[in-house]
C-alpha cells in the first residue's frame, strides 16, 4: 500500500513490551518508568492477528522491538508464529543483547531473519555508566553465540558527545574480523534523547575516511532501514550510517510502528496514534485492517527532528518502541 506521498509502506516495527533489563540514559530514567499492566499489553495472538491483517495491506517485513523484547515471555514463540503469517517475508529483532546468548539457538530455529544488537561502547566501565548495569560481558558473549548461526547481525551505536564519540574507530573495527555491520545512528530528540548533544554521522564518516582512506559505498541490500553503507578494504563487514537529523530520509520512509498497547504510530516524531487494541480484542479483523490503512494514510511528509520544538512525541522510547 502507498501513502499519500507515494511511498510504499511495507515495514512495521512492533514493540512487544515496555520492560527492559537496562537503563540506558537516553532511553529510560535511572529509576525506571511506570510499567504498564500486563492486561494492557497485546497478547502474542493479538500481535499475530494484527500482522495477519497488516500483510493484507502490503506489510511484508516485521521488526520486533521493546523495551527489551527478549524479556517478554514467549518472544521466540512469537517470531515463529509471525513466520507462518501469509505474506510476511521477513521477521527481525532488535535487542540489547543481554539475553541473546540464552536465546540465540532458539531464535535461529524459529526462523529469525536478522538481529540488531545495541552496543554504544567497548569500554566495560563506560558501558555500565551508559546503561546502568555491568552487563558488557553478557552482551559480547551473546554476540559471539549469535555468530554461530547464519543470521545476519548488525551492531547499533548511538554516539553522544563527550561520552562515546571518541570510540568510532574501535567500534568500526568490530566489522574487520566479524561478518557483521556496525551502524552509527544519530541521536533523535525523543524523550530523554533531547537532553544529549547528537553527533553528526558526517563527522564520523569524515574521521573514518581520514583514518582508513576512501570508503567504497556498498549498494547491496543490508536490511529494511534507511542506512547508507560503506565497505572498508580488508573488512568482513560494513559500516553504516542512519542519519535522521543530518541526512533526512523521510522521502524513502517505508514504515509504521505498533506499540505494545496497540497504538499505531505513523511517525516517530509526533504523538499522533491510532489504537487497534479494541478492534483486535473484539476479533474485528476488517476493522483492524481499516485502522492500519488509516495509519498509513496518516503518515506526514516528514519528521521534525531538525526542529525539536515541533516534536510532539514526549514519551520515553521504551514506551514507544525502538
Amino acid at each position: 500500500m502507498t501513502d499519500n506521498y507515494g511511498r510504499i509502506i511495507d515495514y512495521m516495527r512492533i514493540s512487544i513490551t515496555d520492560l527492559c533489563n537496562l537503563r540506558c540514559r537516553y532511553c529510560m530514567p535511572a529509576q525506571g518508568i511506570h510499567w504498564l499492566p500486563m492486561e494492557d499489553i497485546l497478547t502474542l495472538e493479538e500481535i499475530t492477528e494484527i500482522c495477519r491483517q497488516a500483510s493484507k495491506t502490503g506489510i511484508r517485513k516485521i521488526k520486533i522491538t521493546g523495551g527489551e523484547p527478549l524479556v517478554r515471555r514467549g518472544c521466540t514463540e512469537l517470531i515463529g508464529m509471525l513466520k507462518t503469517v501469509p505474506g510476511i517475508e521477513q521477521v527481525t529483532l532488535t535487542t540489547n543483547g543481554v539475553l541473546l546468548a540464552q536465546y540465540a539457538k532458539e531464535l535461529y530455529e524459529k526462523g529469525l531473519d536478522a538481529v540488531n544488537v545495541s552496543l554504544d561502547t567497548l569500554d566495560k566501565d563506560k558501558y555500565a555508566e551508559i546503561t546502568g548495569f555491568d552487563a558488557f560481558s553478557k552482551v559480547m558473549y551473546g554476540i559471539s553465540e549469535m555468530e554461530k548461526y547464519p543470521v545476519p547481525l548488525k551492531i547499533n551505536v548511538v554516539p553522544h558527545r563527550g561520552v562515546n564519540d571518541n570510540e568510532w574507530q574501535q567500534l568500526t573495527e568490530l566489522a574487520r574480523d566479524h561478518s557483521l555491520d556496525v551502524r552509527f545512528i544519530e541521536m533523535m530528540p525523543i524523550g530523554l534523547g533531547q537532553q544529549f548533544q547528537p553527533v553528526s554521522n558526517m563527522e564520523i564518516l569524515q574521521k573514518l575516511q581520514k583514518y582508513y582512506g576512501v570508503l567504497k559505498p556498498d549498494t547491496r541490500v543490508h536490511g529494511n532501514g534507511p542506512a547508507a553503507y560503506y565497505h572498508i578494504p580488508g573488512f568482513k563487514g560494513c559500516v553504516g550510517f542512519i542519519s535522521a537529523i543530518h541526512g533526512k530520509f523521510c522521502a524513502q520512509c517505508n514504515r509504521i510502528r505498533l506499540t505494545s498497547i496497540g497504538q499505531l504510530k505513523p511517525c516517530l516524531s509526533y504523538a499522533d496514534s491510532i489504537s487497534v487494541k479494541e478492534a483486535v480484542r473484539n476479533q474485528q479483523g476488517d476493522e483492524v485492517r481499516r485502522l492500519i490503512e488509516q495509519a498509513i494514510l496518516s503518515k506526514p511528509c516528514g519528521h521534525s527532528f531538525e526542529n525539536p520544538s515541533a516534536v510532539t512525541e514526549m514519551r520515553e522510547m521504551a514506551k514507544i518502541g525502538g
